[in-house]
């Protein structure tokens, strides 16, 4: 059973130098090529004609679109970690994994550290107090402790807002989006995470956990204005 705290959570991770979901961070790659400008260029125009251009999918500010999570204010270490996983396959994705392969491990890095310095896009969110008659609500909040499964907010922040250098922003994913990354986890085909924590809680959470909480943290924040189908 999981026992952990918010605040002994995020001490463990920052003791044990775990990286975001699972992958053993490079500092010295992070220190290494971290070019905001570079970053900024690869995320507006992409490089023809293997890596289109970040914008294009996750928005011009990196806030992200119906299909596609938000970037911006989220961890450069998390954000590189993800690149790193998709480029080594360890992460599956059909269109991210090519582009990840085409960049090289310094314009990884320069692209996580320009979208990690952008504002992010949610502000914390005034929640009605959780009932146990609403299960998404509940999870989000309380959590099931007797079965391992620890409340949402204590590692993504109340509302989803993120909390950086580990943990993304997850209010306001579609719910399509949210549930297909909790069932990658069930399946072993995304990388585990601090502490081997999502795939746990995964494996602890049944179809219908998953879709109440994908349908709570999807209905609240706004939406933004424009949307794109994930392919």
């Amino acid at each position: 059973m999981l026992t952990f705290s918010f605040h002994s959570l995020h001490n463990a991770l920052r003791c044990s130098g775990v990286a975001a979901f699972g992958l053993s961070l490079s500092v010295a790659a992070l220190a290494q090529g971290a070019n905001n400008a570079v970053g900024e260029r690869i995320a507006r125009e992409g490089l023809p004609p293997r890596v289109a251009a970040c914008i294009g999918c996750h928005g011009a500010g990196g806030e992200g679109s119906a299909g596609f999570p938000p970037l911006a204010g989220s961890g450069k270490a998390y954000l590189f970690a993800q690149l790193e996983a998709f480029a080594s396959g360890a992460r599956k994705h059909a269109v991210m994994g090519p582009i990840a392969q085409a960049l090289d491990t310094a314009q990884r890095t320069s692209v996580a550290a320009w979208f990690a310095a952008l504002p992010a896009p949610l502000t914390q969110t005034k929640e009605a107090p959780a009932t146990p008659s609403d299960r998404g609500a509940w999870l989000a909040a309380r959590g099931r402790w007797q079965d391992g499964v620890p409340a949402c907010a204590q590692c993504h922040g109340p509302g989803g807002v993120g909390v950086p250098p580990n943990f993304p922003p997850i209010g306001g994913l579609s719910a399509a989006y949210m549930q297909a990354q909790v069932e990658a986890w069930q399946a072993g085909t995304r990388p585990p995470g601090p502490l081997g924590l999502m795939e746990s809680v995964a494996k602890h959470l049944n179809a219908d956990d998953i879709s109440a909480v994908a349908a709570y943290y999807a209905k609240l924040h706004a939406a933004p204005a424009t949307a794109k189908a994930q392919p």
